[in-house]
């Protein structure tokens, strides 16, 4: 969402949300959590495979593609329309560039020298670039004490991730820098649209749809520019590509309008907090990835700032935040 390699659509939390439909859902909140927990989390995993068969653009257009195809069906059978703005579709224009088309392409290229349990702990840096770039750009977002305490403790452990104290030795610098650009794009693009987005009138599948349809048109320019058409389509990089986006860009939008449909988004936007753990995990047991002790103990302190920073005073708790049209699913 992402995804955060997660993720990365339009935010429900920011949105105007449909009306939840009435009756309860066939299968219960904490299935899908974990549902959605696991798909952005492996997401990191299907981009190490996908790269193995296709050049980093291509492993961002199959994913790009897929994605818009399953939300494609889903506004058909919501019956819901596009905007009709020529604004609103120039605004999803630079949302799906800082959104999707950038860092999923980053991630992507950064996978070609680092783990994909870096990539994933990388993805989890974005809370704090997000509040840092905030307090800047958006004037309703005040720091507070816990917050600043969260911004310094989550790059404290981006710097016990990366191994600072013995001169970040057996890492990518390159690779690992694409990482957290990629992580550093997805904040850019939230403080846009919720500059740009607002009361717009369409719904949000609406606009997350129009969305990667857009990046999909991008990535459509820039793959045969810059790479060339595969010789063959091997079965488990396909595979990965394909299920990176119809599950991790297109059905994982949809669990997560649910969720915060139903329990609300403090508690979706819980799933964050998930991704790197299973990420790593992902990467460690199944593609045999070697993890040192940093790696895990720096992702815990990244996690513990990112959750400080996301913390709000007594006093506005119970703010209702201004309704916008964007944000983003997580990720990946």
């Amino acid at each position: 969402m992402s995804a955060p390699a997660a993720p990365a659509t339009l935010h429900p939390s920011d949105a105007r949300l449909p009306t939840p439909p009435a009756g309860r859902r066939a299968l219960d909140w904490r299935i899908r959590f974990a549902a959605l927990s696991l798909i952005w989390g492996f997401s990191f995993l299907l981009i190490k495979v996908g790269t193995h068969g296709f050049a980093p653009f291509q492993v961002t257009f199959g994913r790009l593609l897929s994605g818009a195809a399953v939300l494609a069906v889903a506004m058909a059978v919501r019956r819901e329309r596009v905007p009709r703005s020529g604004r609103t579709w120039a605004h999803l224009f630079v949302a799906a560039f800082f959104l999707n088309a950038l860092p999923f392409s980053l991630f992507a290229y950064a996978e070609l020298t680092i783990p994909s349990t870096l990539a994933g702990i990388c993805n989890a840096t974005s809370p704090l670039w997000g509040m840092a770039l905030s307090l800047v750009a958006l004037s309703e977002d005040r720091p507070t004490r816990r917050r600043v305490a969260g911004l310094g403790l989550g790059f404290i452990g981006v710097l016990t991730v990366l191994g600072a104290w013995q001169g970040f030795s057996g890492l990518d610098a390159t690779g690992t820098a694409m990482a957290l650009l990629a992580s550093l794009s997805y904040p850019v693009g939230w403080i846009y649209v919720r500059r740009t987005l607002a009361g717009t009138g369409s719904s949000t599948l609406a606009l997350t749809g129009s969305q990667l349809f857009l990046g999909t048109m991008q990535l459509a320019v820039v793959v045969p520019v810059f790479t060339t058409a595969p010789d063959s389509f091997p079965l488990l990089p396909t595979l990965s590509v394909v299920a990176l986006g119809a599950l991790g860009t297109g059905l994982a939008v949809l669990l997560q309008y649910g969720l915060v449909e139903e329990v609300g988004p403090t508690t979706a936007q819980m799933v964050t907090y998930f991704i790197p753990v299973i990420a790593t995990a992902a990467g460690v047991t199944l593609l045999g990835e070697q993890l040192s002790w940093n790696t895990p103990v720096g992702a815990l302190v990244v996690l513990a700032g990112a959750a400080l920073t996301r913390s709000r005073t007594s006093g506005s708790a119970g703010r209702p935040r201004r309704a916008t049209g964007a944000g983003r699913l997580s990720r990946n």
